[in-house]
């Protein structure tokens, strides 16, 4: 497989380290609840929500960014003329395997998310594909093939109702967030770009980068006029092509604790479930699903502790409603398209877009090549063998 490399960020020392992070304060937090509440306001609107100019809050966003502290995201799964496939697969690993197997996918574009976690799996990837057949191919062609992993099990979900993006660390005020939020998150699904070429898939991966470069600075390295970045930027903002996103360490988030579960619900009472649940405080994720258990909830929480007293509430609010299994992450290894190390710093960024892989396509090739061909006929057994012949056939019971 052909893999990109994609160049840390910040210092590399500092992905050697192991250390606690240094806490943040309460700038640092209302300066990400600002970003995360609009992440494209300029800086002296920020700045002036938090009461400092424009310079402070850009230096301190510097500051947090180059400890891996917090950090932007841009990403777009909403290409072509289809709804893409949002699936989560669940890994299993030889003993000794699960670190290889993690470090080996890191780069696969389409993993949005990778995380080592308690329970009945090792890793669950949460993976985007154009349609059904790219999920086939990648889990039999590409994970099926990797030495390390001895079993996948895939689910689709038939709707994601939230996700991280739209999670805040609620530190402003009502009128300061009001201040903010112009750009208010689209209604999921996203409707996207039906035909992207070959310039709007470069403006994307520009901004992967840093969203927040000026037009200027994208038409330059794009080789076109500023006016054509502007132009291409409101269509995919009129569209909600685009997810932007401020991330902040978990560990330093004041939710250091992430819980998946795995929920069944009677089938018509999962759509009025999933809308309160994503209310709630803590939720990250919430996704309705095609497998055993139909709704899949990711939660963050302030200690291992609320584990318990969190699945009570569940249990208050929504009696009908039976938490099936449960898993806490020990490592996010990648959110939102950014590797992250084990205090869930971050490390680098790989673009998120829909994976290919030649090796993949070809072993799929050859499988339908097979297929194609028929088989030659079983040689006719001896009318001597087992007392089968033409004198009279046995039929088994």
């Amino acid at each position: 497989m052909s893999r990109s490399t994609h160049e840390s960020t910040g210092n590399p020392e500092r992905l050697l380290r192991t250390e606690q992070p240094e806490p943040l304060d309460e700038l640092d937090y209302l300066l990400i609840t600002a970003l995360q509440t609009s992440p494209r306001a300029e800086w002296a609107q920020i700045g002036k929500v938090l009461g400092v100019d424009a310079s402070t809050a850009a230096r301190r966003w510097n500051r947090l960014t180059e400890a891996g502290h917090a950090w932007l995201s841009c990403y777009t799964v909403a290409v072509g003329p289809a709804v893409p496939i949002i699936a989560f697969i669940e890994v299993d690993c030889a003993a000794g395997a699960l670190h290889e197997v993690a470090a080996e996918i890191a780069d696969d574009p389409h993993l949005i998310t990778i995380e080592h976690v308690t329970g009945a799996r090792d890793l669950i990837l949460t993976a985007a594909f154009p349609d059904l057949a790219m999920l086939a191919r990648y889990v039999g062609f590409r994970l099926g093939r990797l030495p390390g992993v001895s079993a996948t099990r895939s689910q689709t979900a038939t709707a994601v109702h939230t996700e991280g993006s739209r999670w805040r660390l609620d530190r402003l005020d009502p009128d300061s967030q009001d201040l903010l939020a112009k750009d208010r998150m689209p209604a999921l699904p996203r409707r996207g770009l039906p035909a992207p070429d070959a310039l709007d898939t470069q403006l994307y991966l520009l901004l992967s980068e840093d969203f927040r470069q000026p037009a200027a600075r994208l038409a330059e390295r794009l080789g076109v006029s500023p006016t054509t970045v502007r132009r291409r930027l409101d269509r995919m903002h009129r569209q909600d092509a685009l997810v932007y996103r401020c991330e902040v360490a978990r560990h330093l988030s004041g939710w250091p604790i992430s819980v998946t579960l795995w929920g069944v619900a009677p089938a018509g009472e999962t759509s009025r479930i999933a809308a309160q649940l994503i209310r709630m405080r803590e939720t990250r994720l919430c996704a309705s699903l095609t497998g055993p258990h139909n709704l899949m909830l990711t939660v963050w929480l302030r200690s291992a502790e609320d584990i318990g007293a969190f699945e009570a509430r569940l249990a208050d609010r929504f009696p009908e409603l039976t938490v099936a299994d449960r898993a806490v992450a020990l490592w996010q290894l990648k959110i939102a398209g950014h590797v992250l190390d084990p205090l869930g710093r971050h490390i680098r960024g790989v673009p998120v877009t829909f994976w290919e892989e030649p090796e993949a396509q070809q072993a799929e090739t050859d499988l339908l090549t097979r297929l194609r061909t028929p088989r030659p006929p079983s040689p006719s057994p001896s009318p001597s063998v087992g007392g089968y012949g033409h004198q009279g056939a046995r039929y088994a019971p």
